[in-house]
């Protein structure tokens, strides 16, 4: 039995439904980590920038 010929294939508009699932998830994660960044940036000051190392 041909395992390649039993699965099952999405449709396009099940992967247009896919990748626009990702765009969003990707999006909000790139929104989250610039929340997440400014937020550090306002609670830390902006001298954080101008410490010695």
């Amino acid at each position: 039995m041909d395992d390649k010929n039993d699965r099952i294939r999405p449709t396009e508009a099940q992967l247009k439904a896919r990748r626009s699932r990702n765009v969003a998830l990707a999006l909000a994660l790139v929104a989250f980590v610039v929340l997440v960044y400014f937020g550090s940036i306002f609670k830390l000051g902006p001298a954080v920038f101008n410490r010695p190392f």
